[in-house]
Order: structure tokens, then sequence, then C-alpha cells
């Protein structure tokens, strides 16, 4: 391409972005060829063009706020497009907690699922890594000991094995505070979910109280385990020596379920007891799981059955079988 012909593409160029209003300052090119200089010439890039309406470019109201997708309604929305039987998909997502009929984008989620999707996931995040509220356990005047994990909540996640052992100074701790020998001893562990025992512990507590005292057995002096795992209670009976071991204890949480709380009993348990030895009253929370006020009717007669048959487990079963 000669000179004359590269001027008139720059020149032509040059006429439409000022036209467009995209650059201004810039003298159009003299129409007769110029020899091309051998010095680089400033990169023009354009700004893409804004058109105007007459107004400020304020974004003052601006609102990019979108609704809580973890609300009831917008949690169980059908959300898949053209369906052949709305009424029998809206049916079908009522009967399940399961995540279905939230539809797609191409591959993907769309946003609302994606957004419900991470709430839940910070929901459980938080149950996971936060503790119990220290307002609650004074409530019940709970002293708090600790197992053998040293390094926080990753290590508790980790170490499972460390969670079943409580430390040389909870052990000295619970034989200074606590009765020996109670009929029954209730014990408060963090384990997966600090929401769970907040969600269910002032409903639950006071029912197994009062039911243990009703009927006529000794009530041992409750406690809090941070970093708690099930197997601790071998510790907890060989250390205070009660006949059953009630450990309320927050499960292992799901997408947006974080308040299930467990309670898991043993008869005199010991060293070497492993699931077998123990019986569990299990998804404790309202709305949906085992009500705690029942629930905490039931560990009571379960509590008086251990202790009529001396046993709790697989030999509990065979024994009332």
């Amino acid at each position: 391409m000669d000179d004359a012909k590269l001027n008139e593409i720059v020149e032509s160029v040059v006429r439409q972005l000022i036209a467009a209003g995209a650059v201004s300052g810039l003298q159009s090119p003299q129409t007769k060829a110029q020899p091309v200089q051998p010095v680089a010439a400033p990169v023009l890039i354009p700004q893409p063009a804004i058109a105007s309406t007459g107004k400020s470019n304020s974004y003052a109201n601006l609102n990019i706020d979108l609704p809580d997708p973890t609300t009831v309604d917008l949690r169980y929305k059908a959300r898949v497009r053209n369906t052949r039987d709305p009424s029998a998909l809206t049916e079908l997502i009522g009967s399940t907690s399961a995540r279905i009929g939230v539809g797609r984008a191409g591959p993907r989620y769309n946003t609302a699922s994606l957004l419900l999707f991470q709430g839940d996931h910070a929901v459980t995040q938080d149950a996971l890594y936060r503790d119990i509220d220290q307002n609650l356990l004074n409530e019940f005047g709970l002293f708090t000991v600790q197992t053998n994990i040293t390094g926080g909540k990753e290590q508790f996640l980790l170490r499972p094995d460390l969670g079943r052992q409580l430390s040389e100074e909870a052990k000295r701790t619970i034989a200074e505070k606590c009765i020996q020998n109670p009929n029954v001893q209730v014990v408060i562990g963090d384990g997966l979910s600090a929401a769970a025992i907040e969600a269910n512990l002032r409903q639950m507590f006071p029912v197994i109280k009062q039911g243990v005292q009703a009927a006529g057995l000794t009530f041992g002096t409750p406690f809090h385990i941070k970093y708690c795992r099930v197997g601790v209670m071998n510790d907890i009976g060989t250390a205070i020596k009660p006949d059953v071991i009630i450990l309320l204890i927050g499960e292992r949480p799901g997408l947006g379920r974080a308040e299930s709380m467990s309670a898991y009993m043993g008869y005199k348990p010991k060293t070497g007891d492993s699931d077998a030895d123990r019986d569990v009253v299990c998804n404790i929370f309202e709305n949906g799981g085992t009500n705690p006020l029942e629930a905490g009717a039931f560990v009571v007669q379960i509590a008086q059955k251990m202790r009529q048959h001396q046993a709790s487990g697989v030999k509990l079963k065979l024994a009332t079988a």
C-alpha cells in the first residue's frame, strides 16, 4: 500500500472519531500524500461513548440490593422454566428439603440458587467455627473444661481423636467441682455446631433436670466441654463414675441446617467403650426435628431403663428385646 492510500485511510478514521465525539483536538491530516515519518505516533484509545440524556451522570439512586434468598418464599420457589405441570413441581418441592426445581442458566446454577447455596454455606461455616455463647453457659451455671485440642478449631476438625480425650487440667477440674457417683450426669459439648446448643439447651435442659429429680434420681454437676467429641464420655465416666451420662452435643451442620443437636447416652462409660455401647436421640430441633421438650422427657426414660437393666447400646437393646 502506497503512502497516499495509507493517509487516506487515516484521515477517514480520524474524521469518524471526531464526528462521534470519541476524540477531540485533532487536526485533520492533509489531503495530499505525506511521507510516513519514522517516529512513533501516539496511540489513540477511544473511550466508550455515553449517550447524553440531559441529566447528571449520578448513581445516587442506583440500588443493587437483592432480596434475602433464605426466606421461605424464595428458598422453595420453583425456578424451572416452561414447566409442563407447575402445580406438581410446587408440591414436589414442598415434600422435601432437598434442592430440587432450582432451574439452571446453561450448564450452571442460576443466580438465585447460587446465592442461596452461598448463604447456607455461610451458616454452616459460622456454626463450625464459633464458640457457644458464654452468656448461655453462665445462665445455666456451667463451668468449662477442654479436651486435648490445643490448636483451635482447625485442629479440632482434623484430629477427632484428641477431641475424645479430656486434658489433664480438665480431669482435675471435674474431680474438684463435680459430685461423684451421681445417678445421671449431664454434659454439654459444642461438637460441630455451637448454634445447635444455643437453639435447644434452654428448652431441653430444664426438662431433663426436672425429670431426673422427679424420678428420685441424683442429678450430677453439669458442665461444658470445649472442642468436644462423643468419645469423651469414656473419660468422664472414669473421672466421675455416674450411672448414666447424657451428652448434649451439636451435630455436623448441613447446608442451612445448623441447629440440630443430639443426646448421646451411656451406662457407666469407661475406657474402651465404642458407639455400640451408647444410645442416641438425634436430630433434636424445632420445626422438623425431634422437639427438644419431648426429647428431654425421652432421654430421662432411657436413663431409667439403663439403670434398670444396667446396660446401654446393643446390650440394652438385647436386654429389652
